[in-house]
């Protein structure tokens, strides 16, 4: 079942439209409620967080969907100190961090969509049980 599972997830989360998406939620709790409860339960519990990237334009998604960007930043970053055992204090690592991106050492791809990041997002309410 993991299979059909995962592949009835990347269905919902890589949908053209928020209400595609929407729409292909709504298909996966009702399938997978009958299937195994606590994936759905899991997927109830993460609410609208879950899917914040359909507040975004279109074009950013592919980027806001994955954390692939962070964690090639955080492997090269931690790539690069390892060699250092200790760090003289906290704010030695933005500096470091910034130093390595100026300087060429650690290169970042363009976010897919950067073109409309000024774009302002669409207003989502308070989630108050966070």
């Amino acid at each position: 079942m993991h299979e059909e599972l995962s592949n009835d997830y990347r269905d919902m989360i890589y949908a053209e439209t928020a209400a595609d998406v929407e729409r292909r939620r709504k298909a996966f709790l009702r399938k997978w409620r009958l299937k195994c409860r606590a994936v759905a339960d899991s997927l109830e519990e993460a609410g609208d967080r879950l899917f914040t990237f359909t507040r975004l334009d279109p074009a950013q998604w592919k980027a806001a969907r994955t954390t692939n960007a962070i964690e090639r930043l955080n492997e090269e970053f931690r790539r690069r100190i390892k060699t250092q055992t200790v760090l003289p204090c906290a704010e030695t690592v933005p500096m470091l961090l910034w130093a390595l991106l100026a300087s060429g050492q650690i290169t970042m791809r363009k976010v897919d969509g950067w073109q409309t990041l000024d774009k302002p997002i669409e207003p989502m309410s308070l989630d108050l049980a966070a």
